[in-house]
């Protein structure tokens, strides 16, 4: 049964139908492949993000475009949801639409390739208004390339005091408002450099803390994370060795359980670590987000000090 009293995190973004197939290596241009496995499970940042957050034993609400009603995958997608024990109730279905898909092949290392198809329209939904959404809520975690239509929901959200946790995984203009909206920004490091144009990580962190009061870090795989502490000092977080299978969704673990952690007011270093151990804990197994960690198994990882150089 989940605690009433955990905190409550809105993820905004788009759900997505992964089929995903398992492989020993990606095929030839032209070439036929033969799977070794296949399932279609329900995806996307903000729905993995989600899972995370209800293993690790907080409370998880949705929104974002999704397709038309009648679809038949959509009901697959919201009983997997519901047996999560995730708020889809605020998903906007929009009529005429298709709900985004990914074809994902994972090769013997656990990497992933990832093909998606996302319907331009789905960009044009008008979310719940804040009044409907925001009373009960602890934070959001939202994708960045959703700023278009969550960007309200987050300068209300900030407006109120709450935590804004944003989950960059592709560059993001200057201009982009949640540059300054938000309260923490985690970068992939690929993004992170090139949204500062910068070719370091430490540089762009000092490039971007001009332009934002918001925390900053980049996250580097099992490199670990970079940061900027409250004193401008850059630090590094290191990440738990582990033998991976399975990539698919571990960078939207680590966004959500850093999401709670800070909500559970985690130090910085505390949320950025059990975050760590959270994704790496989800690599060592197949099945996307539905190999999230449950918050016993993050906490004995936690104990057992099993880190990266």
């Amino acid at each position: 049964m989940t605690d009433v009293s955990a905190p409550r995190i809105l993820c905004i973004g788009m759900p997505v139908r992964d089929l995903t197939f398992r492989i020993d290596a990606l095929p030839a241009r032209g070439a036929k492949k033969r799977a070794e496995h296949f399932a279609e499970i329900c995806g996307g940042n903000a729905i993995n993000a989600a899972i995370g957050i209800a293993r690790l034993g907080g409370r998880a609400l949705l929104t974002g475009p999704m397709g038309d009603r009648a679809e038949p995958a959509q009901h697959t997608l919201l009983d997997q949801l519901a047996r999560e024990g995730i708020d889809a109730t605020h998903l906007v279905a929009m009529p005429g639409l298709t709900t985004p898909v990914s074809a994902v092949m994972l090769d013997e290392g656990g990497e992933r390739t990832i093909v998606t198809f996302r319907d331009p329209g789905l960009w044009q939904v008008t979310l719940p208004d804040p009044a409907t959404l925001l009373p009960y809520c602890d934070a959001i975690l939202i994708e960045n390339r959703c700023a278009p239509f969550g960007i309200e929901l987050c300068t209300a959200a900030r407006s109120r005091g709450l935590v804004v946790v944003v989950d960059i995984d592709r560059p993001m203009a200057l201009s982009d408002p949640l540059l300054t909206v938000a309260s923490h920004l985690v970068f992939s490091s690929d993004a992170l450099r090139a949204t500062a144009s910068a070719t370091s990580n430490a540089e762009a962190l000092d490039k971007l803390a001009a332009l934002t009061p918001a925390f900053l870090a980049g996250t580097r795989g099992p490199n670990g994370t970079i940061w900027r502490d409250e004193a401008g000092r850059l630090q590094e977080t290191p990440s738990f060795a582990v033998q991976a299978v399975d990539t698919l969704g571990a960078g939207d673990i680590f966004h959500g359980a850093f999401a709670l952690a800070i909500t559970e007011r985690q130090s910085i270093n505390d949320a950025l670590t059990f975050a760590s151990a959270a994704a790496a804990l989800k690599c060592t197994r197949f099945g996307g987000a539905f190999a999230a960690p449950r918050r016993e198994e993050v906490e004995q990882l936690l104990r057992s000090g099993t880190r990266q150089a």
